[in-house]
């Protein structure tokens, strides 16, 4: 018999090195701004099923007008420079969805000061273009895609810069809706399938190993395990 917490121990969570959501921002709706007027693309927000859920900026509080956005290098010529910097700002989040922790790294990278930083987040944040608890739900959604559990998504949210507390937040609440216990039971629908004729330690050894890099607790592989693999 498998020793769950002492092959948990040994096989600790594997997050995947690319930025999944990051990956996906061309497949998503974004905000397209011109003149003095943003338009929002889609709408809605919340957990979905595994997987298919994206995150969309919510309307805007006011307007703030965008002129001069275009492409090349945008490293800060002058730190103080708050149109540079929200204009720095909106083209990172125009490439791919962001937390405030890690739009602000960047940022503070391009050499931005960073009291002028916080400004330009903060207006962001206002207008409603920035939202931290959108973004970690689209994070946790595709982490339940990929089939990880509670311990794995906080890892990957805080990978992606978002702060600890609303990390356990999201995930908190993704578990009460049985999100990364549907995830459990898909990861073991597929081992089982995959190892189907093999040794019953085997088999199990496999989905325990799965498992564990996604971050399940050891009581719901447990309930999987002696459900879809004895």
């Amino acid at each position: 018999m498998i020793d769950a917490e002492a092959f948990l121990r040994d096989n600790p969570v594997a997050i995947a090195p690319q930025d999944y959501v990051d990956d996906q921002a061309d497949a998503r709706p974004r905000a397209h701004m011109s003149g003095d007027t943003t338009v929002e693309a889609g709408g809605g927000r919340r957990f979905g099923s595994a997987g298919h859920g994206s995150f969309v900026s919510r309307g805007t509080g006011g307007r703030w007008p965008v002129t001069g956005v275009s492409g090349g290098s945008d490293d800060a010529e002058d730190a103080d420079d708050e149109d540079a910097c929200r204009e720095a700002a909106l083209r990172l989040l125009d490439a791919a969805p962001r937390s405030s922790g890690a739009l602000r790294d960047r940022l503070l990278g391009k050499g931005y000061d960073e009291a002028t930083v916080e400004q330009v987040i903060e207006r962001l944040i206002a207008v409603r273009l920035l939202d931290d608890e959108d973004y970690a739900e689209s994070v946790v959604r595709v982490c339940a895609g990929r089939m990880m559990g509670r311990r794995g998504a906080i890892m990957e949210l805080s990978r992606k810069g978002v702060d600890r507390a609303l990390a356990q937040q999201v995930a908190d609440e993704a578990e009460r809706r049985g999100v990364f216990e549907e995830a459990a039971w898909e990861l073991g629908r597929r081992v089982a399938s995959k190892t189907q004729g093999l040794d019953r330690q085997v088999r199990q050894r496999r989905f325990w190993s799965a498992g564990g890099r996604k971050g399940h607790s050891p009581e719901t592989l447990r309930r999987v395990a002696a459900e879809l693999l004895n």
